[in-house]
């Protein structure tokens, strides 16, 4: 039987190795905690607390600002030491509660729970939305609002994403070997949400002892099944992996559910496992620290508002100063210019690389040699988009389906003209779809 994939796509060296067999390490914060209040898509979280306020771990800081928000809790105990703006991963300010953390751990007392048999549909969607879940694959929808779709008994597939298809990570990877439980147990309570579903593990077949461990803990659930996917990025995409797993398509206008379909990530689903089963909020998270010019990489369970700069030094630090610096994965990530930036909800690895690869690169003319076109899982032209974009012709960029880039970056990696493909593109998309809200 052929493996379940999707056209296009590269196969890029993975890196795992590096800390693929590194079990997970709890790191516990030296300095201050920074908690930005926009850690998630939508509106961004109110502030509870003040200037001079104790607080305990697990305690509320800020409230959700809205229907499509979450809210923030602090994940030690100690002072708050200032409210203001400070930097995040994505190299933007936005406001943030500063917290001194002051070593005791002092924790709340949790709010009692139900045995999952006898929540209803309801108190399982409140219990997700106040302990602050959001997707943390790295998109950051508020889990709550991505569970309430408006027709829920069409709801038919409910898809953990256990690709982990970004080179280098291996933070998913750990969690399925060494949390597997929780994670079988996150996907019974969305499960219980809908009625008509199934549960699919999607992972990639170079993950064997993942597929097999979680075969071993489903085959008395019914209602779920592991599905063995062909390793290639971006496989872990949610258009891909939809059209993977259930032969479903959908566009950049639609949302998994109206293709019947909800698109969890491992770390959430465990998580909500949490959330459920002991009544904690979201305050953690598993975060890869790996790359060429990482003493020790490894998987580091921390709290978030933790410095990316502790977390750095807890894998050995740096062997020498890296050229380039990422938060999250080579492909879609983000360069960095400082590690004074702490761990959010959607920090998924930070990535040090004694040489930068991709600046080392003068790019030429292009070739018109198609492999963009090949490697396109969205089945575009991005040499011909790019160019679009180059010339700042929206209305041509639109009229080609610029819009239905998802920004993968398997266009440049296969660029042999080494032009900057998903950057010119990605600058477009951002200009036309503010442009398109205008309208």
């Amino acid at each position: 039987m052929a493996l379940l994939t999707f056209k296009g796509g590269v196969h890029p060296d993975d890196g795992k190795s590096l800390a693929k067999d590194k079990a997970i390490v709890s790191v516990k914060p030296e300095g201050a905690l920074v908690y930005p209040v926009s850690q998630h898509i939508g509106a961004p979280a109110s502030p509870v607390v003040a200037v001079g306020d104790r607080v305990l771990k697990g305690q509320k800081i800020a409230e959700a600002g809205g229907f499509v928000s979450a809210p923030v809790y602090a994940s030690v105990s100690g002072t708050v030491k200032a409210i203001e703006p400070r930097f995040n991963p994505t190299g933007s300010k936005v406001n943030s509660i500063v917290i001194e953390n002051d070593g005791e751990y002092e924790e709340v007392t949790y709010p009692e729970v139900k045995p999952l048999d006898e929540m209803t549909k309801e108190e399982i969607l409140n219990v997700i939305a106040e302990a602050g879940i959001v997707g943390m694959g790295g998109a950051g929808f508020p889990t709550r609002v991505k569970l309430s779709p408006k027709e829920p008994d069409k709801i038919d597939y409910i898809i953990a994403n256990c690709a982990e298809c970004e080179p280098y990570i291996t933070a998913d990877y750990r969690r399925m070997m060494e949390n597997a439980e929780e994670l079988v147990g996150g996907m019974r309570a969305v499960l219980k949400l809908f009625d008509n579903a199934k549960g699919i593990f999607g992972v990639e077949d170079n993950k064997p002892d993942c597929i097999q461990k979680l075969k071993e803990l489903t085959k008395d659930e019914p209602r779920m099944e592991v599905l063995s996917l062909k390793t290639k990025y971006p496989q872990g995409g949610e258009r891909q992996l939809i059209y993977a797993a259930t032969g479903r398509a959908i566009n950049s206008a639609m949302l998994p559910a109206d293709a019947g379909c909800v698109v969890d990530n491992v770390e959430t689903l465990i998580t909500i496992n949490r959330a459920i089963t002991e009544g904690k909020p979201s305050m953690e998270r598993v975060v890869t620290v790996s790359g060429s010019a990482v003493n020790e990489p490894g998987n580091f369970l921390v709290p978030f508002g933790i410095s990316q700069e502790e977390l750095v030094e807890a894998a050995g630090g740096f062997k020498t100063e890296p050229e380039k610096i990422i938060s999250g994965g080579p492909m879609m990530g983000f360069s960095m210019f400082t590690l004074d930036v702490p761990v959010t909800k959607t920090s998924s690895s930070i990535l040090g690389f004694t040489k930068d690869e991709v600046a080392a690169h003068e790019p030429t003319a292009c070739i018109n040699c198609g492999r963009c076109v090949e490697a396109c899982p969205s089945r575009l032209i991005p040499s011909r988009l790019s160019d679009f974009a180059e010339h700042h012709d929206e209305e041509s960029f639109t009229k080609h389906e610029g819009l239905e880039c998802m920004e993968c970056g398997s266009c440049s990696y296969v660029c042999p003209a080494k032009r900057p493909l998903k950057q010119a593109i990605g600058s477009m998309r951002k200009i036309a779809l503010a442009n398109r809200k205008k309208k």
